[in-house]
């Protein structure tokens, strides 16, 4: 038994005066066949040496030995299906109702009813996948009024976006599993931070960055680095493609969040990426020395053309030792053009 509280008052028990006790002890009860232990809180009165239940401890107690079931049969708790609605900030009724479940489904969950599996399994999915509630919300839609939908739309939409972003990570960390040569990876873990602060950084400083050029100044920026250092800035691996280095995982790369860039036309068949800083960006990671690395790439390749820093890289050692589509090796780095 351990007191949480204490307060001097009439006591219910034995209808004196004295300072009743608030207790929690563990308790134990059945629940549809099924004997569970949990935590219960009482007024104690010493001089009785009996249990009282207010009316709300009946209810905490009851929804804590409902818990105590619902966690032996590996169903969320109360306060798991509660976060759950939490996380896209939705009212119990219109919970329900995005559910398709009836008005006050969620209410009992969330205060004395026990879940069946095949609901339990519909919330787990809505915890884990954004895309897929906001799939049901748009399906819902005219069932709750237009100012919650809104919010609800928002706040899902940028769940789902951090979800997305993760994935992201989580593909191109998988991509790099592989790769553990120091002279490929330039002696740097993946730092996928500072790949996006460098690009943030190119992309304020050098007028009109598009794709190509952006890929090669990415592997300028690791090489210099490498050269001054003995080690790269991000971590990342360049494969030789004719075009010149490009990072490994390059397409998720770009669409991580902090990278902004918008879909150039430049004729009936061409498509480019125009490279922007992101608003309100700051630097975190990179350190000064790495900045000064930057800003000398900036000053050798930040007036050339895509096609003028193409023909510069191709006359680059460790691009032209390198067979196409193969992993470039930083030992060229000491051979760089750049110092």
């Amino acid at each position: 038994m351990r007191i949480i509280n204490q307060e001097t008052k009439l006591c219910l028990i034995c209808m004196e005066v004295h300072e009743v006790q608030t207790v929690m002890l563990t308790d134990t009860a059945e629940y549809k066949g099924e004997e569970v232990t949990f935590k219960a809180t009482y007024e104690y009165c010493d001089h009785a040496d009996e249990y009282l239940e207010s009316e709300e401890m009946i209810k905490a107690n009851s929804l804590a030995m409902k818990d105590a079931c619902r966690e032996k049969a590996g169903l969320l708790t109360s306060g798991e299906i509660i976060k759950i609605r939490e996380k896209y900030g939705v009212s119990q009724k219109d919970f329900s109702q995005i559910l398709d479940w009836g008005m006050a489904t969620i209410t009992r969950y969330e205060n004395h009813q026990v879940q069946d599996r095949a609901h339990d399994d519909v919330l787990r999915k809505i915890d884990t996948d954004p895309k897929w509630f906001l799939q049901m919300l748009m399906r819902s839609r005219g069932s709750i009024s237009d100012k919650a939908y809104a919010k609800y739309f928002k706040i899902a939409s940028e769940q789902f976006r951090k979800t997305h972003n993760q994935y992201l990570i989580d593909s191109i960390q998988a991509l790099y599993a592989g790769y553990n040569d120091d002279q490929i990876t330039g002696g740097t873990q993946l730092n996928l931070n500072k790949v996006v602060e460098m690009i943030n950084y190119y992309a304020a400083q050098v007028n009109s960055l598009h794709k190509v050029k952006l890929m090669k100044m990415l592997w300028y920026g690791d090489n210099v680095s490498y050269k001054r250092r003995g080690k790269s800035i991000t971590g990342l691996v360049y494969s030789a493609l004719p075009m010149g280095a490009v990072p490994v995982g390059y397409e998720q790369i770009l669409d991580l969040d902090g990278v902004v860039f918008e879909r150039v036309v430049y004729g009936p068949e061409r498509m480019g990426y125009k490279f922007y800083q992101a608003e309100g960006f700051r630097i975190k990671e990179l350190t000064e020395e790495e900045i000064e690395i930057l800003d000398a790439v900036i000053s050798e390749l930040g007036h050339l053309n895509a096609q003028e820093i193409i023909d510069k890289m191709h006359e680059e050692d460790g691009f032209k030792c390198t067979e196409r589509n193969c992993i470039i090796p930083f030992l060229y780095a000491e051979k760089l053009s750049i110092d």
